[in-house]
């Protein structure tokens, strides 16, 4: 499969004319990026998913949410609603989608929107919520009209974007030189045996810009399973066989942590943002016949609702992790620079 993507070549020089020339109408002034003075903090990548963007969201709202009043926008992939929308009381994965669902779930004092234009997301948020210190975007690096007061890409350890080519004979949906626009590059789902020879010939690999610092961090996988009624022990709730069910971009990590816990399990995989159907409900009852299920924070939202209330579903929550402490105190310091500055 990978050898045929070639023969889409001339396809692939074609997007990247496309995309090369929409950002140089956004670099030479053709098109105007709209700059707030609220303080702005936008997450993307140049691929097309699975590098933990909405990990990095969460990272960024667990440790901040308690010092500053704060938003994050996302455009709410999988959503059956449209235009701009703030969370409240009766909203699900379905209105909101899963991602902002599982923020709007899980900090109760951050505000929540979706808006597929992110300019009129802001302004929404803006309007609605005046007294906000920040907004997080995410998934916001392609969206060029409205600029962030800092920029962070993220990009996987086993597939960075300066090896990736463009759609679609790769994965990427930008020019590798897109990367330059970012002020923090993060180094996602680096494994955790990695070296810091190897953490380093990484970063270098990237031929980082003056302005910008890059950082390895890695999954951190909780020690509890949840569910909506009670927490486990990860070490109990192993013992026994489960089923494994997911829908995100890219669950090889996870899987080959189960593995290495020795954990007896099936898997079930469909596609990111995956709304689950019927049919789809239907035979994850049949494969899992009387196992517990076990599926990501962001599956949890979807599939809760769907699923009888006799069917033991559990999520294991995971977060990013740094290699060093003073990494993480660097990297948390950049973010407070930017948090600060609300007038």
């Amino acid at each position: 499969m990978k050898a045929l993507r070639y023969l889409l070549f001339p396809f692939s020089i074609a997007y990247g004319l496309v995309v090369w020339l929409r950002n140089k109408c956004f670099d030479w002034g053709l098109f105007t990026s709209h700059v707030f003075s609220l303080p702005l903090i936008g997450i993307g990548n140049l691929s097309t998913g699975g590098t933990g963007k909405s990990v990095v969201v969460d990272y960024i709202l667990h440790h901040f949410q308690s010092k500053y009043r704060l938003a994050t926008l996302s455009r709410g992939y999988g959503r059956k609603t449209k235009g701009f929308r703030k969370a409240q009381e009766g909203d699900s994965a379905l209105t909101l989608g899963d991602e902002p669902y599982q923020f709007f779930q899980k900090y109760a004092d951050v505000c929540v929107a979706v808006a597929e234009k992110r300019v009129t997301g802001v302004r929404g948020l803006l309007s609605e919520s005046p007294r906000l210190h920040a907004i997080v975007l995410d998934d916001v690096f392609q969206h060029r009209w409205i600029s962030p007061s800092l920029s962070i890409l993220t990009t996987t350890y086993q597939a960075p974007y300066n090896t990736d080519r463009l759609l679609p004979v790769g994965n990427l949906r930008e020019v590798r030189s897109g990367s330059q626009r970012a002020d923090i590059i993060l180094v996602t789902k680096t494994p955790n045996d990695a070296s810091p020879i190897q953490r380093q010939q990484m970063i270098a690999s990237l031929h980082l810009l003056p302005n910008q610092t890059a950082y390895c961090c890695k999954i951190a996988y909780s020690k509890r399973v949840t569910s909506q009624n009670e927490t486990l022990p990860w070490s109990v709730f192993k013992k026994n066989p489960f089923l494994l069910v997911t829908g995100i971009a890219n669950d090889a990590p996870l899987i080959q942590y189960f593995n290495v816990e020795n954990a007896k399990f099936e898997h079930l995989s469909f596609p990111d943002h995956f709304n689950y159907s019927s049919k789809a409900i239907k035979r994850i009852m049949e494969t899992a016949k009387k196992c517990p299920i076990l599926t990501t924070e962001k599956d949890f939202g979807r599939l809760k609702p769907l699923l009888p209330h006799t069917v033991s579903l559990y999520y294991i929550p995971i977060e990013m992790a740094f290699f060093s402490n003073k990494e993480e105190t660097s990297f948390l310091s950049q973010i407070e620079n930017i948090l600060s500055q609300k007038n």
